[in-house]
């Protein structure tokens, strides 16, 4: 048998491609996205599309001291699919800085962008990454018709001050302030705590030019005080899936948990909090199936 008609029966795993992912440059968009801005509620959007907007719609929302390059790996796979792929930087982030400055960064400040943003165009397949999943969430509650399945991507998996049972930060909550607690999670961004390559490491770095310091104590804050939204995902009838890294911030074990809460399908890699940078081919494997169980 030829090296072709193997390689053509025995397409290369997920988990070999994640492996070979090299040091990338994170400021280059995907080959044929389009960039654009949105004027959502709190202002300014900066978004980025891939892919035929005829086709099923994916938004892929990142969270604090995030952007939506922190998708860049998935944009391409998820197009190639035969979805459009949407992405934007939250109020207060990277180059939607200038979005809620003149207003205080709240729950419905956030969940008010996300419904604009997903009122604007075919309901979509909605992933919300860390903070941004207790949004996507609420969303997903308020407005189910603008949702086709709802994806959970390293999002907190507890209620109150989620903090309090994060694995390196926890003893520290009960006496940490929003703007303290900002502060120590910046601080292990820039100094790489999450072990990122030297270009990663770079462009994470260089975000916080750009991003509001007011708008991460104050999303800190909101993280602090985090709904209780378990038991209205649970009766949304849209699939659900929970992901998460085996060395995240918070235990395997309770995102486990937080998913069969919310009667949501689990997922776990060997990698961190960002499943989405370092495993985007076995993550896109999973939402693939996700999307096909939703669209029956």
């Amino acid at each position: 048998m030829s090296t072709e008609s193997r390689s053509e029966r025995a397409p290369i795993a997920p988990a070999s491609l994640d492996a070979a992912i090299g040091d990338i440059d994170w400021t280059v968009p995907p080959s044929g996205s389009t960039s654009s801005r949105f004027s959502a509620p709190s202002g300014d959007l900066a978004v980025v599309s891939l892919g035929d907007p005829a086709h099923p719609r994916v938004v892929l929302v990142p969270g604090a001291t995030g952007s939506k390059e922190d998708f860049t790996l998935m944009l391409p796979l998820l197009s190639q699919a035969g979805y459009f792929v949407q992405s934007f930087d939250l109020a207060g982030q990277y180059e939607s800085h200038a979005a809620g400055a003149d207003a205080s960064y709240t729950y419905e400040l956030f969940i008010g962008d996300l419904i604009a943003f997903l009122d604007a165009g075919a309901p979509a397949h909605l992933l919300g990454y860390s903070f941004a999943g207790t949004v996507a969430q609420s969303v997903a509650v308020r407005r189910p018709d603008l949702v086709r399945s709802l994806a959970l991507l390293t999002t907190p998996p507890g209620t109150g001050n989620v903090f309090a049972t994060m694995k390196w930060l926890g003893p520290l909550a009960p006496i940490a302030s929003p703007r303290r607690g900002a502060g120590l999670l910046i601080w292990g961004i820039v100094t790489n705590k999450n072990r990122v390559p030297p270009g990663r490491l770079d462009f994470v770095r260089s975000r916080f030019a750009l991003t509001s310091r007011r708008s991460v104590d104050e999303i800190v804050g909101l993280m602090m005080t985090a709904p209780d939204l378990r038991s209205d995902v649970r009766a949304l009838s849209v699939p659900k899936l929970v992901v998460a890294g085996s060395h995240d911030l918070w235990p395997i074990t309770a995102h486990e948990r937080f998913a069969r809460d919310i009667g949501a399908d689990f997922r776990a890699y060997a990698t961190g909090h960002s499943p989405s940078e370092t495993t985007p081919h076995q993550l896109t494997a999973d939402l693939l199936g996700l999307y096909a169980r939703a669209d029956g």
